[in-house]
């Protein structure tokens, strides 16, 4: 595979849409959003908009012109750049994923995106946009198998070829259709589609004309409180539909599948995504548990992974499982990852430190219910109700908090919003850290928190208020592995 070899053609038109991704917002304003253009001849926006595009085309032609890669010395290279030649040399020994999707259009042709990452970073090292299935397969296979030959010896082998992986893998677990129903009903995701619309809107609200518009509908506003509350309602559930929706076709065909060295996650309807994880990345596992899943016995299980790229959220919080039964969960990780299977009951924090965490609570709320009785009387004398509200929230995060150490495993618990169970290798833990302020010290607790690498940060989990002699415990345990940071 020496010889240089260019992407399909239609990567020429997966460039233009991503050029068009870049600079939607100037795109709009010029082609969609005209503004005041008195004195300013008819022809010049036309004008303007015919150079924007051929600019698009014609660079995303030459992108297309430019790239080539080829598999070399034990290397795999890639020249790019339109006008300044970048040349990128990527040892086999560095690569530890590659993992291959198919967007809508790549289906279309029967194609497939490649992506090369070393280590965790702001984007991937190499990305082959349209490449055929056969070409990938034969990038994975020849990739893998130099490796193996310059390393007999090492265990931790990257992705290997289609045959061997059939292989070796078993279907270990499958999300069902009534299952992808349940979790995206739960997910939460109606915020994040409003939280966008919004962002979206405010970026035009100087130039949408929203008065003109809202005064064509006064007639229908003074209807009442009935029909606008009614009118609401109906719009909230359309966004909780199309949420819902959009989340199930993401994750259609979810399916998670072990080989000896790799972990491969499948899922996507329109846009087909697998991920490779090798399992000697993985540093550990977190369980998930919203204020609406936990009371069902149901949780999100993520992979802690040293990899993936800032370009692609995604492969920083990679799910393992999207939903599962408290109760079968830990049988599947005994299936997938056995290092991490434990039924320890977590020891929990002291009931003296409850005050604690009511006192926070407290402390932010006081001056919030202080400023809205104060600007918005008598209607923010309801800021009140925010008081049970909080000691209940309190009590919540007092009693999800707790930990244990099972063998080489560390498990801290505890919540913000939703409850969160790290699990730990000792020998994968980066750091740990015990501290105690002046009021923790009168009533003998602290916290303890720990960290350990996920994508390009880390991932720490704490814990605010354990016994004091429990941190000396976790502290100890840790303590001929690694040095321990403690104030």
């Amino acid at each position: 595979m020496s010889d240089p070899k260019r992407l399909h053609p239609i990567a020429v038109l997966l460039n233009i849409i991503k050029s068009i991704k870049e600079l939607v917002i100037p795109f709009l304003l010029v082609v969609v959003i005209p503004g005041k253009n008195e004195g300013i001849p008819g022809w010049i926006q036309p004008l303007v908009i015919a150079i924007i595009i051929l600019l698009i085309i014609g660079n995303a032609f030459l992108q297309w012109l430019r790239f080539t890669y080829r598999i070399e010395e034990g290397e795999f290279r890639i020249e790019s750049g339109v006008f300044v030649r970048k040349k990128r040399y990527i040892k086999f020994d560095r690569i530890h994923s590659i993992d291959i999707s198919e967007g809508i259009i790549q289906r279309v042709f029967s194609l497939v995106k490649l992506n090369i990452e070393t280590a965790g970073g702001s984007q991937a090292d190499a990305v082959l946009s349209a490449i055929s299935k056969s070409d990938a397969d034969r990038i994975n296979a020849f990739i893998s198998e130099e490796k193996n030959a310059n390393n007999p010896s090492d265990i931790d082998k990257d992705e290997v070829a289609d045959n061997e992986f059939a292989a070796k893998s078993s279907s270990v677990f499958k999300q069902t259709l009534p299952q992808l129903f349940a979790m995206a009903a739960t997910s939460g995701a109606v915020g994040v589609f409003l939280s966008g619309a919004i962002a979206f809107i405010s970026q035009f609200d100087e130039m949408i004309p929203f008065e003109r518009i809202f005064k064509d509908y006064e007639d229908f506003i003074e209807m009442g409180t009935f029909i606008l509350t009614l009118f609401a309602l109906v719009a909230l559930l359309a966004v909780y539909v199309l949420a819902t929706l959009s989340m199930v076709i993401k994750y259609a065909s979810f399916t998670v599948i072990k080989t000896d060295e790799e972990i491969v996650i499948s899922r996507g309807l329109l846009e087909k995504r697998r991920l490779t994880i090798p399992i000697h990345k993985i540093q550990g596992i977190r369980i998930m548990e919203n204020l609406i899943r936990k009371p069902l016995g149901l949780a999100t299980v993520y992979i802690e992974y040293a990899g993936g790229s800032m370009e692609d959220k995604e492969s920083l919080s990679i799910m393992l499982f999207p939903l599962i039964r408290k109760k079968h969960l830990q049988e599947k990780i005994l299936e997938i990852l056995p290092v991490y299977e434990t039924d320890t009951e977590l020891t929990p924090i002291p009931k003296r430190a409850l005050s604690r965490y009511v006192f926070r609570k407290f402390l932010y709320l006081i001056p919030i219910i202080g400023a809205l009785v104060w600007f918005f009387r008598p209607w923010g004398y309801l800021s009140f109700l925010l008081v049970p509200m909080a000691i209940f929230w309190a009590y919540m995060q007092y009693r999800d908090a707790g930990w244990s150490i099972e063998g080489n495993l560390l498990l801290l618990s505890s919540r913000f919003f939703s409850k969160q169970t790290l699990i730990m290798q000792r020998s994968r833990i980066q750091s740990i850290t015990y501290k105690k302020s002046w009021f923790q010290n009168r009533k003998e607790i602290a916290t303890i928190s720990a960290s350990i690498k996920s994508g390009v940060t880390s991932r720490v989990g704490m814990v605010a208020d354990v016994e004091e002699k429990d941190c000396l415990i976790i502290k100890s345990w840790y303590l001929p592995e690694k040095a321990v940071d403690s104030q």
